[in-house]
C-alpha cells in the first residue's frame, strides 16, 4: 500500500475509486465498505484509494470538545493495509480545507488532484463549506465531470454508526470481548516501553511500562486484562494492568504488562499490545505478598483461558 501524507502528494496514472471517512477503528463496518472499494477498482482496473483525515476534524472544528479516538493513526494505517487498500491518503484536516467549496472540492481535489473514476459515499454525506452539498449535489457534479457516485445504503451507514457507539461503550466498560466482535479484530494500544518503579520486580512479576503519546487514544476501563504482543514473528502472552497501583500508593494513571516466560529488554521500543479479555478490577492490597498471590492467581486464569480460547 502507497501511503500519502497530503492530497497534493499523490499522484497515479490510473483512474481513482475513492471512498472518504475516518474510519476510525476500521470496524467490521468499514471493512466491508473497503472490500467493495477493492473489488470495484479491479474490476474496473482503477486503483482503490481511501481518503481520510489527520488531525480528526472535530479536534480542528470544536477545539474545546475531548475528543477519544479507537486508533492511532500508525495503527489505523497497520488495519487499512493489512485490508489491501492500494492506496492511503491521510490529509492534515485545517480551516482552510474546510472552507472549500463543494464544487473546489469536488474539480480541485477529486478531479484534479485525484482522478478520480468513482466513488462510494454514504447516502448521509455532506461535503463543501459548512457542509452545505450532499449526495445529491454529488451525483450533479459526476454527470458534470464524469464521475459514477456509489451510495452506501442507509442500513450501512447506520449499521456503521451504532458499531462504533457499541465499541467505545465496551471498552469503557471493560468488555473486551464484545469490542473486539464488533472490531473483527482485537483491540490493540501501541507506546513505547519506559523506566517504571520496578517494584514489580521484587515479587517475580516484573512489568513493561507502557507510554502512549497520543492523548486522544481511547483507554479502555481500568483493571487487569489477558494481552498478546508479537516480538519477533513470535506471539507472547501476558496480563496487563490499567490504572493507578493502589497497593504501592500510585496515584497517575499507569499502564504495566507482565509477559510470560519472556525476559527481553523492551526499555524505549515501540510495542503494541492486543486486549483479549478482562479478569477484574483493579485493588488495593494491604501487602505486597498478598498482591503477589492475586497475581498468582490472574496468572493461572490466563493461562488457562489462553489454553481454551486463542
Amino acid at each position: 500500500m502507497k501511503t500519502f501524507n497530503s492530497i497534493f502528494d499523490f499522484q497515479n496514472n490510473k483512474k481513482s475509486v475513492l471512498t472518504l471517512g475516518t474510519f476510525d477503528g476500521v470496524h467490521i463496518g468499514h471493512q466491508k465498505i473497503l472490500k467493495k472499494l477493492i473489488k470495484e477498482a479491479k474490476s474496473l482496473n482503477f486503483e482503490s484509494v481511501l481518503l481520510t483525515f489527520f488531525p480528526h476534524p472535530r479536534m480542528v472544528l470544536k477545539q474545546d470538545e475531548k475528543i477519544q479516538l479507537l486508533n492511532t493513526i500508525v495503527e489505523k494505517t497497520k488495519l487499512i493495509e493489512d485490508i489491501g487498500v492500494d492506496n492511503l491518503i491521510i490529509h492534515p484536516f485545517d480551516t482552510t480545507f474546510s472552507e472549500l467549496s463543494a464544487e473546489d472540492f469536488v474539480k480541485k481535489i477529486l478531479i484534479d488532484q485525484l482522478n478520480l473514476g468513482k466513488i462510494i459515499i454514504g447516502y448521509d454525506h455532506k461535503f463543501g463549506k459548512n457542509r452545505s452539498a450532499d449526495i445529491n449535489d454529488l451525483i450533479k457534479l459526476g454527470k458534470k465531470y464524469d464521475f459514477e457516485v456509489e451510495q452506501i445504503s442507509a442500513k450501512e451507514i447506520d449499521d456503521i454508526s451504532i458499531s462504533s457507539t457499541k465499541i467505545r461503550k465496551a471498552l469503557l466498560e471493560g468488555n473486551i470481548e464484545l469490542a473486539n466482535n464488533y472490531l473483527g479484530h482485537t483491540y490493540s494500544l501501541l507506546g513505547t516501553i519506559v523506566e517504571g518503579r520496578k517494584n514489580g520486580r521484587t515479587i517475580n512479576y516484573p512489568t513493561a511500562n507502557l507510554k502512549i503519546e497520543e492523548d486522544y487514544k481511547l483507554v479502555p476501563k481500568n483493571g487487569v486484562y489477558i494481552v498478546s504482543s508479537v516480538f519477533e514473528n513470535k506471539t507472547v502472552y501476558g496480563m496487563m494492568n490499567i490504572g493507578k497501583n493502589p497497593t504501592v500508593d500510585g496515584v497517575s494513571d499507569s499502564i504495566e504488562i507482565h509477559y510470560f516466560d519472556f525476559n527481553e529488554e523492551l526499555y524505549n521500543k515501540k510495542v503494541s499490545v492486543n486486549l483479549i479479555s478482562r479478569i477484574r478490577d483493579e485493588q488495593k492490597f494491604e501487602s505486597l505478598q498478598l498482591l503477589k498471590n492475586q497475581l498468582d492467581l490472574d496468572k493461572k486464569y490466563s493461562k488457562n483461558y489462553i489454553l481454551k480460547n486463542v
